[in-house]
């Protein structure tokens, strides 16, 4: 009866979409700042997916990771470990907290794992910019950039206040606006948003809070743009964000059990006896300068950022079990961060060039950071404290050169120098006696070339296509959880990887399509393993990722729209040998075989709005460290979203279900010896909210 219900559903809005008579919808040039010049996304020989203003109200996109599923062949887990991402087969690299995504909000890095859901308040437009980016936008953008651009402030002062409210007492407001002080010398704006969320799961233990996995999250900031001249610009940035996650969105479980017998419902009701959280407080400072004439335009970005983090977890996430009863874990960590980055660039040139320097300086204080667990009868307990430094030189550029009216060559480098020291002391008892203290200092230098070439052709005025070659890196780093003080058994080397893409844009006046087949090679894979009871990082030495990736958008009236997204993907191992069974030919962990999403949306400026989301992910492997590391296979599943809303002057009010038919899978999976981490995606959600903008 229900699949009768879904189908008759889409009837509905397929009829409804080939009886309308209205006049069709123009598609409009995108520009985009791919290459950190502002050029039309057809010239921009990659692949680029664009979210306007209007996707982001429209959707419901309120975070990072409903960004990513937007996105073909990219995912998210949101793990007791933080956010980690995956795409192409490339993972979040555990101790150097590196994702293989960067975030860039204004030109500001957002890369590590407790610090990766930066706001998307008065956003004018976000930019993916899919495979390795390292030549222009660093180190650690191996896979793939999320290049968000926020709204250029007026003359006029604007803004939005928002209010959202649903299942599990999910509260959401915003309010953002800017404008002129001054007229056309000085602007400001403010951003601020709340999210709490009471969570899916209670906690029936009697001491602790019931609402297990309860979130809250605060994030503010604020600027000051001074324009003196009409060549002069100065902006300084100042943010504010908290977040507090409780527990995690799933449960404990027995590593013996098949992980496709594994259900949402299983974790609803828990029980246990730690309070079970993640806290992280960001504050930043930013500072824009840019001079432009009628030929250059230099800019410089100047960040300084500081990351706290407090994080305590439940040694067995359970009560009146045994042993671990009362027994913890924990990670407390402090981050600071400056960056700086200065680069020269052309305008109104007939070949386009950009060059510049980039020079970042890394102090991340952790500890304490360990765990207690029973031993033998006895509580065994953990602790190391340490400081890893990190600095990074580089001088990157990249020139766009026509060689016809019909071919362009993009060649760009990129060298950098990393250099890492850490100094670290490890404390460990077993049953209250002490063991000799374990200290270990060791320092790591890694010089890289990051090449990329491209050649585009410009079919005619709709349809370009394009052939690249780039070369993506993550640095190496140290495990910060050592069992020994010998060098080669806590360092892993950098990742590297060479991308090969080839690529087909076409923009008509009603349609859109883009797709491209790649092929990565990847070298010293970062891969995290268990080692007895520990977890440590470590290199596969060489694995492949290929496949193809589409996405589309076509206007079949002036209001009514159809997209869509697939990615299809094999990402094996080559050569992985973790010391007791060979990896070779098996798929690379957390990359979802494909997925996809579908998108029917009724688009008004005025009145009655609405769309119809399918969001689909393919099967996935986990490594089970409880099982020597085996692999192993969690079935996907496709979800719907549903919007409806009306907009009259300046008020959207709005209705929604996420999760209508309340689909249930696997999202997360990580195990030791008796215990197993698993998580799961968000039940059905309903909601309504308003949004006024003035």
């Amino acid at each position: 009866m229900m699949k009768n219900k879904k189908l008759l559903f889409i009837s509905l809005i397929v009829s409804s979409i080939l009886y309308a008579q209205e006049k069709v919808s123009i598609l409009e040039d995108i520009t985009v700042s791919a290459n950190k010049i502002e050029e039309n996304i057809q010239d921009v020989p990659q692949s680029i997916t664009v979210i306007s203003e209007e996707d982001l109200e429209d959707k419901g996109i309120k975070k990072v990771s409903d960004i990513i599923k937007e996105i073909p062949n990219m995912s998210m887990q949101n793990t007791a470990n933080g956010k980690q991402t995956s795409f192409r087969g490339l993972n979040t690299s555990a101790f150097t907290n590196n994702n293989p995504i960067v975030i860039y909000i204004d030109g500001v890095p957002y890369y590590d794992r407790y610090d990766f859901d930066p706001s998307l308040a008065n956003v004018e437009q976000i930019e993916v910019l899919r495979g390795p980016q390292g030549t222009l936008y660093g180190k650690d953008a191996i896979g793939a950039v999320i290049n968000i651009i926020t709204k250029t402030p007026s003359n006029e002062w604007h803004g939005t206040v928002g209010a959202e409210y649903g299942d599990n007492n999910y509260l959401k407001t915003t309010i953002n606006t800017n404008g002129a002080i001054i007229n056309n010398k000085l602007f400001a704006g403010i951003n601020g948003s709340f999210i709490s969320d009471d969570g899916w799961i209670t906690n029936h233990y009697s001491e602790m809070n019931e609402n297990a996995n309860e979130k809250k999250d605060r994030k503010t900031s604020g600027f000051l743009l001074f324009k003196p001249t009409d060549e002069l610009s100065a902006k300084l940035t100042l943010t504010n964000n908290y977040v507090k996650n409780y527990f995690m969105d799933g449960f404990s479980s027995d590593p013996s059990l098949n992980i496709n017998s594994l259900k949402r419902k299983d974790a609803e009701n828990a029980s246990f006896d730690i309070p079970a959280f993640d806290k992280t407080k960001v504050n930043s400072q930013t500072l824009n300068l840019a001079y432009e004439v009628e030929k250059f335009k230099i800019d410089s970005t100047t960040t300084h950022k500081k990351s706290d983090l407090d994080a305590q977890f439940d040694t067995d996430n359970k009560a009146n079990q045994g042993a671990n009863d009362g027994l913890k874990q924990w990670n407390y960590t402090n981050l600071d961060t400056w960056t700086q980055e200065l680069k020269l660039s052309s305008k109104n040139q007939n070949i386009k060039w950009i060059t510049g320097i980039y020079l970042d300086k890394e102090d991340r204080d952790q500890g304490p950071y360990g765990f207690e667990q029973d031993y033998y009868g006895a509580v065994y307990a953990g602790d190391t404290y340490s400081t890893t430094n990190s600095k990074t030189q580089a001088i990157f550029g990249q020139t766009m050169i026509p060689l016809s009216e019909s071919f362009e060559l993009t060649v760009g480098a990129r060298y950098q120098k990393i250099k890492k020291e850490i100094d670290l002391i490890g404390t460990s008892s077993w049953g209250g006696s002490p063991f000799p203290d374990l200290t270990y200092q060791d320092e790591k230098d890694w010089n890289s070339f990051l090449p990329k070439a491209a050649l585009s052709y410009f079919i005619n005025d709709n349809l370009t296509t394009y052939l690249s070659v780039s070369n993506g890196y993550m640095p190496g780093g140290f495990n910060t959880f050592p069992s020994t003080n010998v060098s080669s058994d806590n360092t892993f080397d950098p990742q590297k990887s060479t991308n090969y893409e080839l690529g087909m844009k076409y923009t008509g006046e009603t349609y859109l399509i883009n797709t491209s087949i790649f092929r990565m090679n990847i070298e010293d894979v970062h891969v995290y393993k268990q080692l007895g009871a520990q977890f440590i990082t470590d290199n596969a030495k060489k694995a492949h990722s290929q496949g193809i990736e589409l996405d589309g958008k076509y206007f079949l009236t002036d209001n009514i729209e159809l997209s869509g997204t697939l990615g299809l993907i094999q990402a094996k191992y080559d050569d992985y040998d973790n010391g007791t069974r060979k990896f070779d030919g098996e798929r690379i962990e957390s990359t979802p075989k494909y997925t996809a999403n579908l998108g029917i949306a009724y688009i008004a400026d005025a009145g009655i709005y609405g769309r119809l989301d399918f969001n689909a992910k393919g099967s996935t492997t986990y490594a089970d460290g409880a099982n020597d590391n085996q692999m192993i296979e969690a079935d996907g599943g496709i979800t719907s979203n549903a919007k409806i809303g009306y907009k009259i002057n300046t008020w959207d009010i709005y209705s929604y279900v996420t999760n209508i038919t309340d689909e249930d899978y696997v999202t997360s999976y990580m195990s030791k010896a008796g215990v197993s981490w698993v998580g799961f995606n968000e039940p059905r959600r309903f909601g309504v909210g308003a949004i006024y903008k003035f």
